[in-house]
């Protein structure tokens, strides 16, 4: 054993050696003090002796301590390694702690998490957490060690497929969108996030991904995106979606010429069916619509829901325009229909307005503002029409926007009157009623005809002040005319749609027949076959209680609607009113005569009285005076005329011949066109 020594080691003297060294001293000097100088070899030899047994002790107590010092460090070596191992054990533990704890979260995961092997140019999975499993619907042996596409075989025109090929081919990461398969078939969707991983000398094994299920999410945002371009009630394209798919028609349609057709659909009496019975039956009835007009087209055509009861077609790739006259003609056929319910059924018409690119505009807002100009024009025309845009409708449109600012100041400018024309009983030949027309004295285009701004009273909702009006100033005329001593008299108004549709307008009349002190029984309303037709359940109801008012009722144009006999006998009607068409060609041999007396036996046999309208000439009277109509009234004996006119009629008992049924013959019926 080598020891090295240094200065230290004998910085510090054993206490062996210092003993020895005294009692070495102490003796030699007992033995050899007094004879030292004669006995020094031996005093010399006793020092050197003690000094090397000091010296020997000294190096075993060096020896000792630095074999001491040795057994320290190698102990605190030991502690340290024993520690370290302690250290070590409890890392590994812990080590494997996490290991188990992350390998259990990767299992208990939401999403779902998989492994693909890069080696492979099919990146086949490796592995699967339960997850993957519960979103796929494949069990761990069914789908390990298969292509990493499998979930997307039923969905490759996706975009979504080739960028994440794209990230494992360049050794990526990064996020995409998948629409994947399910095992049994069904389609989900999923953001994935995907990344490599390489082993310790830098060469990419595998890759990791992550899957969230975003099907509810995709879910909603479609819902976003469908309520942004479908209308909520019919699903029907709305406002925007329509100018949309308008505007790329006209964009694939001008290199080719071909034509685009905007069809602009106006529904007629939608509004008294809305109003009468609720928005829910209105929903009700514009589904049905929806669906009919979805009927009527192709697939490649689009139809929308414009706002309230308009709707819009756009015909594109049309091979002609017969084929586009033929879809017109289908849209309003399907139209005539009854419209069914669960407690009613309603008949709805509509007019259709016709736009066509490029000879009525290029452009998607010049088309529909022309076709809904058309659609005005045609309903003009009449329920169930149609019209083509013509530039002068732009120049109607403009006045029908003129009239209207007019219309909503003639009330409180006292710009109506009424007119009256006489009703005759045809057997006494006296006047026993009138017929109250209104007119607008317009300042600058004079007498405007109810024609050309009722129906615009009607859409604007004018019609509701416009019509109460009317009522008030009829009894009131009426009255005066009993103060003077013609009280036996009835008078008639007319009643539009809209207010028959008012939940005010039964109180309203009994508030003017009171403040008027007009007897109920000298007031008629008339209404139109269509307007009461519309709905019959509810028509009735408010009939009813009219009635109990002590009112009559008498329904206008009597033949030109959809009355049944099942309906009519229901109805608490007490005059029916011959359409004008239906008067003004019986003398010409046609089946208007057979209607007509038609209409009057079917109303005799439900004891209704029958007034016949558009009585213009002799023959006509004596037709009508022949097969038993109660009353008449017609140019034949008056034209409408203002209250101070039908005030001189009155006081001057103009009236016809009485008619005696026994002094007709035969050849009058043969002149009437009545075998």
């Amino acid at each position: 054993m080598n020891v090295k020594f240094e200065h230290r080691t004998f910085s510090k003297v054993s206490p062996a050696a210092v003993l020895t060294l005294a009692v070495g001293v102490s003796i030699t000097g007992l033995l050899f003090g007094q004879q030292l100088t004669q006995s020094w070899p031996g005093a010399l030899v006793g020092a050197v002796f003690t000094l090397l047994l000091a010296f020997y002790l000294q190096l075993i107590a060096i020896h000792s301590r630095h074999a001491a010092e040795l057994l320290a460090a190698v102990s605190a070596e030991l502690a340290i390694s024993r520690q370290m191992l302690e250290y070590d054990a409890a890392a590994r533990d812990f080590s494997s702690q996490a290991l188990q704890l992350r390998d259990r979260a990767i299992e208990l995961s939401a999403n779902a998490i998989s492994i693909y092997d890069a080696t492979d140019p099919d990146y086949p999975l490796a592995y699967i957490n339960p997850a993957f499993e519960r979103m796929t619907g494949y069990m761990k042996d069914e789908i390990l060690g298969t292509p990493c596409c499998v979930l997307h075989s039923g969905v490759r025109t996706s975009t979504s497929v080739p960028v994440l090929r794209g990230l494992l081919n360049n050794r990526q990461s990064g996020n995409v969108v998948l629409r994947n398969e399910k095992k049994d078939g069904s389609f989900f969707w999923s953001e994935m996030h995907i990344a490599p991983v390489a082993d310790a000398n830098g060469v990419i094994k595998h890759f990791v991904a992550a899957q969230t299920d975003i099907t509810a999410l995709r879910s909603y945002e479609e819902q976003l995106r469908h309520k942004a371009h479908y209308d909520a009630l019919t699903g029907l394209a709305n406002r925007a979606l329509l100018r949309d798919r308008l505007t790329i028609a006209l964009q694939f349609a001008a290199p080719t010429s071909r034509q685009v057709w905007v069809l602009f659909l106006g529904l007629d009496r939608f509004k008294t069916v809305n109003e009468i019975n609720g928005h829910d039956v209105g929903d009700t009835v514009l589904k049905v619509i929806a669906a009919r007009l979805m009927e009527c087209v192709r697939v490649s055509d689009t139809v929308s829901r414009f706002g309230g009861d308009e709707f819009i077609i756009v015909l594109q790739d049309l091979p002609d325009e017969k084929a586009a006259m033929t879809t017109v003609e289908k849209i309003l056929a399907s139209m005539k229909a009854p419209f069914a319910t669960a407690d009613n059924n309603f008949f709805i018409g509509c007019s259709v307005g016709i736009a066509v690119c490029p000879t009525d505009g290029e452009d998607a807002e010049t088309l529909i503002m022309h076709a809904g100009s058309a659609m005005h024009g045609a309903k003009s025309k009449g329920t169930g029409s149609f019209h083509f845009y013509a530039p002068y409708m732009n120049q109607r449109a403009l006045e029908r926007a003129k009239m209207e600012a007019d219309l909503r100041h003639a009330i409180e400018r006292d710009e109506f009157i009424l007119h009256y024309q006489p009703q005759v009983d045809l057997r006494s030949g006296r006047m026993i009623g009138m017929e109250a027309l209104i007119r607008w004295q317009h300042p600058q285009r004079g007498q405007v005809p109810p024609l050309e701004f009722i129906g615009l009273a009607e859409e604007t909702g004018l019609i509701i002040d416009i019509g109460s009006w009317v009522i008030r100033a009829a009894c009131t005329q009426m009255k005066s005319w009993q103060n003077l001593g013609f009280d036996q008299l009835r008078i008639s108004v007319n009643l539009s749609s809209r207010q028959f549709s008012d939940e005010g307008l039964v109180a309203e009349i009994g508030s003017v027949l009171a403040s008027t002190q007009l007897d109920p029984k000298y007031f008629q309303l008339e209404l139109t076959e269509s307007l009461v037709m519309a709905d019959v359940e509810s028509g009735i109801r408010i009939l009813q209680e009219m009635k109990a008012l002590g009112i009559s009722i008498a329904i206008d144009d009597f033949g030109t609607g959809y009355s049944s006999l099942s309906y009519l006998k229901r109805l608490p009607i007490d005059t029916l009113k011959i359409d004008r068409s239906f008067v003004s060609d019986i003398m010409l041999g046609t089946d208007d005569a057979v209607i007509v007396t038609s209409i009057i036996s079917l109303a005799h046999s439900l004891r209704m009285r029958v007034v016949a309208e558009g009585v213009e000439t002799r023959d006509q009277l004596s037709f009508l005076q022949l097969h038993g109509c109660d009353e008449i009234q017609g140019y034949h004996f008056s034209r409408p005329v203002s209250a101070m006119d039908f005030t001189a009629l009155l006081k001057q008992d103009k009236s016809l011949p009485a008619f005696h049924p026994a002094m007709q013959t035969a050849p009058c019926m043969a002149e009437a066109g009545v075998k």
